[in-house]
């Protein structure tokens, strides 16, 4: 049974590959950016410094004050 050790022809070669990926991913997530032309009322993320995309902001739902449960019961007559 032989067992090869990986030359270091190999190592540099898997080095820079997974150098070259880790770079890829990073360029490819989308960054917020800022849009003065479009105003305050979009959102806007550039890919790769190539694709840009906005869309509207989303309006966050305000949550309503939570009544005790004795409010919500309505009071019985008689």
């Amino acid at each position: 049974m032989t067992i090869s050790r990986p030359s270091l022809k190999a190592l540099a070669i898997a080095f820079v590959l997974a150098s070259v990926a880790g770079a890829a991913v990073q360029l490819a997530r989308p960054q917020p950016i800022e849009s003065a032309v479009l105003g305050a009322g979009w959102e806007c993320s550039q890919t790769a410094f190539v694709l840009t995309t906005c869309a509207p902001r989303v309006q966050r739902a305000i949550p309503a004050v939570e009544t005790s449960r004795k409010d919500a019961i309505p009071p019985t007559r008689g």
